[in-house]
């Protein structure tokens, strides 16, 4: 066949994406026209953000004949011709490009190409292309965010409020809200960062009780050595779109090499934190860092962030494997690692898939588990390495692994397909390759193509929903979806809020939404517990349940489902006090208040329970407040008591009589008793109206009688025996005149 062959070479542009330029259009009897080029890489090929860096690079320009190869150039670094293609040095990866796509194979770093190994390149090329089948493409990509700088991961706080939350290399995480296309800023640690390469901000993730606790995790490079550090920041207590700046660091790990870092970071369904590390760099583990359990690099971690050990901010499950053990981490989760970049939970049966990003040949997908050993370096995806003895006992082999065919060259792990709303079926895993853009599908064993993109595919994403997202290292993020996409999803409760007392109880709620629209709710206050699903697609009735109020003051709270807000006000248990509590009042009478207090929205009333104690304001209140009163004037000539009733509380007003001419004599005034005691009386005389009042100093003479009287009286008392031994003398005074008793021993 015949057609114009256009001959590419590579244009100088930024990041790990190629761009290629026709040199020539000619017409040739080939298949096709072909770029080889020659990379040197410090982690054995030019990789994006979970691969390596590139160092270097050599091309040339030939054509493939059917059935053989035509050189039609030599090799050259720049435009500079290399006649001696080993002093590239070792670790070389040869991607070989067919127009824009690539074709790629490896290539024996101390030979120069030669016409049969280009041949025989192009042969594997086809080969390995068939081990993942095309299929129509049931999936497309709808664009959510686009003028990203270098985006890494997307992923949802879920906290029921529908946000997304993308990271960029350089250190700036942004959300985006539901419904808009332009994030804002949500956390900023540029400073901090060390970015570049396989460098920079790399892992983002919320705590399960995010919604309450504000608490969230990242994993970056740190300034100047590049050292992984895992950290803890908390969102704004004023803006829930805007983090704090406080940084609590967890965990920091040397890194000997600037790639291979890992970088996910997510928490499993038993509530830990789970870590993926690189083997730390360079080409084929030069330190055999995956294989030794005294390394945290090359492994998944596992860690408690609720609980620390002694000054250490987290703590390790105690059924990590190598817990408590010599040799060996507590940390580690599974081990035999190259550079798990990114990785993720089954959202319905808590699997963890892993992708594992290979050397030069193979990359690998592991269903990872407790105390797994995943093989690395001594196995590169099922095949032996010759790094050491290909011995494997012990090791878990990838569920599925390819080959680097058809410009295939580094695996970017994704997610069990939970959602709702694409034409995938139901528990497809969904990945794809930096490199090529191809996002495939897993079902079963069997691997397919699901969408040939143009990104550079640096991460997937999972929202609330369960629908997925593909990261393109260019600057955008884009949702899967059917073709063509349906429309957006709406959502709507009922009702809006409700109101209890402080005992607290259980209400519902009714989200109305399409049928296959996914929706997450989360509770944003501890004391509100969601009794029904959380999770569902299509309409559903919610039910919660408020804890009592045991504070001192109301209080309320939220529920977010779907993007909407159900708000919760409680009461409060009330209780009052009053300040102070009884008050004395001349006969004259006069002006005084009491104050009132109690927790906001507990209302309250004051009554007088006297007729010459008038409240003149402050009859009725809520919380703390204050009630004035006025006193009259007493014109009797006795003491008088009154009381008012407020909030609940009694408050005592004791007011003098009226001065009067009153004249008091009592008889006798004074009495002799013997030691064995006895009884007496005392004569009050005083004119008619005069009150009088008796009382008794001393705990041996007791008032027999009324203690009060008005005009005249007798007052009556007994005076107990004297079993002291000495004499002794008490009073009792008597209308203001004083009566006193001796008693011999």
């Amino acid at each position: 066949m015949t057609f114009p062959t256009p001959l590419w070479r590579e244009g100088r542009g930024e990041g790990p994406a190629e761009r290629f330029i026709p040199i020539i259009q000619r017409t040739f009897d080939f298949n096709v026209g072909l770029r080889s080029t020659v990379t040197q890489g410090v982690g054995g090929g030019a990789r994006g953000p979970g691969g390596g860096s590139e160092a270097g690079s050599a091309e040339r320009i030939h054509a493939c004949r059917q059935g053989g190869v035509t050189e039609l150039a030599p090799w050259l670094v720049g435009d500079r011709p290399v006649e001696d293609i080993a002093r590239l040095g070792r670790g070389l990866t040869v991607p070989l490009k067919a127009g824009p796509r690539a074709r790629s194979g490896v290539e024996d770093p101390m030979k120069r190409p030669t016409l049969a190994a280009i041949a025989s390149l192009l042969v594997t090329v086809f080969l390995d292309a068939a081990a993942v089948s095309p299929v129509a493409a049931a999936i497309q990509l709808e664009t959510v965010a686009t003028g990203l700088t270098s985006p890494l991961y997307v992923t949802s706080a879920r906290d029921g409020t529908d946000r997304r939350f993308i990271v960029q290399q350089g250190g700036v995480i942004k959300v985006l809200q539901p419904g808009a296309t332009t994030p804002t800023v949500f956390l900023d640690i540029t400073a901090r960062v060390l970015s570049g390469g396989e460098r920079g901000l790399l892992g983002l993730t919320f705590h399960p009780r995010y919604a309450v606790n504000g608490r969230f995790f990242v994993n970056y490079t740190r300034q100047t050595d590049g050292a992984t550090v895992v950290a803890e920041y908390r969102v704004s207590d004023s803006d829930p779109n805007v983090a704090g700046s406080i940084e609590t660091i967890l965990l920091t790990i040397a890194q000997p090499f600037a790639n291979h870092n890992g970088g996910m970071i997510e928490f499993g369904p038993d509530g830990f934190l789970y870590i993926g590390m690189g083997d730390g760099g360079s080409a084929n583990d030069p330190g055999d860092r995956a294989q030794n359990i005294d390394d945290l690099l090359g492994k998944i971690l596992r860690i408690d962030v609720d609980h620390l050990n002694g000054t250490i901010p987290y703590s390790s499950p105690p059924d990590n494997p190598f817990f408590g053990a010599t040799p060996g981490r507590d940390e580690i989760y599974a081990s035999g690692m190259r550079n798990p970049w990114r990785f993720s939970f089954d959202r319905a049966t808590g699997d963890l898939y892993v992708g594992d990003v290979g050397q030069g040949a193979w990359e690998e997908i592991d269903l990872v588990t407790l105390g797994g050993n995943y093989g690395w370096r001594l196995f590169e995806g099922n095949h032996c390495t010759n790094l050491g003895a290909c011995d494997a006992t012990g090791l878990t082999f990838p569920i599925v692994e390819y080959g680097h065919s058809g410009g295939r060259c580094s695996i970017t792990g994704g997610y069990v397909y939970r959602g709702a709303r694409s034409t995938l079926p139901g528990g497809t895993y969904v990945y794809g390759d930096y490199c090529t853009g191809e996002v495939f599908t897993l079902s079963g064993s069997a691997q397919a193509v699901a969408l040939d993109s143009s990104l550079n595919v640096s991460s997937f994403g999972e929202d609330e929903a369960g629908e997925l997202y593909v990261v393109g290292l260019g600057g955008t993020v884009d949702r899967i979806t059917t073709s063509p996409p349906p429309p957006p999803c709406s959502y709507s409760i009922a009702p809006a809020g409700q109101s209890f007392g402080d005992g607290g109880g259980g209400g519902s709620l009714s989200l109305t939404t399409e049928g296959d629209c996914g929706w997450l709710a989360a509770s944003h206050a501890d004391w509100i517990t969601i009794t029904s699903p959380t999770r569902g697609a299509g309409g559903a009735a919610f039910t919660y349940a408020v804890a009592p109020n045991g504070g001192t003051g109301p209080r309320t709270g939220t529920i977010a489902v779907a993007g909407q807000t159900f708000s919760v006000a409680q009461g409060v248990g009330c209780t009052f006090a009053i300040d102070p509590t009884s008050q004395h009042a001349g006969s004259g009478g006069g002006n005084a208040g009491v104050d009132v207090t109690a927790p906001g929205g507990c209302p309250w009333t004051a009554v007088s329970r006297a007729t010459w104690i008038t409240i003149t304001s402050g009859a009725a209140g809520s919380g703390s407040g204050r009630v004035a009163y006025a006193v009259a004037t007493n014109t009797g000539h006795g003491a008088r008591t009154g009381t008012m009733t407020i909030a609940g509380q009694t408050f005592t007003v004791t007011q003098d009589g009226a001065p009067n001419s009153c004249s008091y004599s009592i008889s006798p005034n004074r009495r002799n008793i013997g030691a064995a005691g006895g009884a007496g009386a005392v004569t009050v005389k005083a004119p008619t109206g005069c009150d009088w009042t008796a009382q008794s100093h001393a705990g041996w003479i007791t008032i027999t009688s009324a203690d009060s009287g008005s005009g005249g009286g007798t007052l009556t008392y007994a005076v107990a025996p004297n079993t002291s031994g000495v004499n002794r003398q008490g009073i009792v005074t008597i209308a203001g005149r004083t009566f006193t008793v001796k008693q011999s021993r």
